[in-house]
């Protein structure tokens, strides 16, 4: 969805975008980050039902376990990423969610809590934790119909709470404060309080909703783009201290040539 190739095409006429499609792989850590977003074309994908190839890398559903094998290069600097990961939700949720008020948008939290097995050959690196798996869809560009976003995830003791905070560019928001049970069952809550956060590097605006006074704090900013921030707060969500996944997501910085033009440099394309 942030493909400068599918933006370009569509400025064309009319796009295809199974012909713009992509396996994402961000890997941080005390070795270093490293990078990998290939964009491919129709000729290298194949799917179905419980199988998803995209060029060498592919996703695919066998009885409890998403198992992802990844073999990609990083960019800017080319080095390989190539393993095993595998997924076995906790918590499995039918529901799918309209984020706008239209209704062209929707999110599907598929695994709000899940447990991560990761098994790297290049580099050579092994870690298990806790995960999350979810899905987007829509039938227009997220930036013709929103401003901005901020979204955040936590594993709560049993379950997991998930925030989302939208502004469409209608004026209209969306605030959601969601717990998800061990059973899968989403209950709606009241969000809690809005809470600022620091600005990043590229002068990312980020906010959020925290329980406690002083909360949440920004313990890493794991991803400084000019349109998009991924951190680690630490934060209190539904009476609990947790450690939560946020990001950030300005669709109005998205939308600039001179941003649009430094794609390329993170999303290569090949076919």
């Amino acid at each position: 969805m942030f493909s400068p190739y599918y933006a370009w095409a569509r400025r064309r006429g009319s796009a295809d975008p199974l012909d713009h499609c992509a396996v994402n792989l961000a890997l941080y850590g005390p070795r270093g980050d490293r990078w990998a977003m290939t964009e491919r074309g129709r000729g290298s994908l194949t799917r179905d039902a419980r199988h998803l190839q995209i060029g060498p890398s592919a996703l695919t559903w066998s009885g409890d376990c998403l198992t992802v094998r990844v073999d990609e290069v990083t960019v800017p600097l080319p080095s390989r990423l190539r393993g095993t990961i595998r997924l076995y939700p906790e918590a499995f949720t039918g529901q799918k969610i309209v984020l706008d008020t239209a209704g062209c948008h929707h999110w599907w939290p598929v695994a709000p809590r899940a447990r991560v097995e990761l098994d790297l050959e290049k580099p050579a690196l092994n870690w298990h934790g806790s995960g999350y798996f979810d899905s987007n869809a829509g039938t227009l560009p997220l930036e013709a119909s929103f401003a901005r976003w901020d979204w955040a995830r936590a594993h709560l003791g049993r379950g997991a709470a998930l925030l989302y905070n939208a502004r469409e560019r209608s004026g209209a928001r969306t605030a959601l404060a969601l717990h998800v049970g061990a059973d899968g069952v989403i209950e709606e809550m009241t969000p809690p309080p809005a809470a600022p956060l620091p600005g990043t590097l590229w002068r990312i605006a980020r906010g959020t909703q925290a329980e406690a006074p002083g909360a949440p704090r920004v313990l890493r900013t794991l991803e400084d783009g000019p349109f998009y921030a991924r951190s680690l707060l630490a934060t209190r969500l539904m009476g609990e201290d947790v450690i939560a996944v946020h990001e950030s997501l300005d669709l109005d910085r998205f939308r600039k040539p001179w941003v649009r033009a430094l794609l390329p440099f993170r999303m290569p394309r090949r076919g």
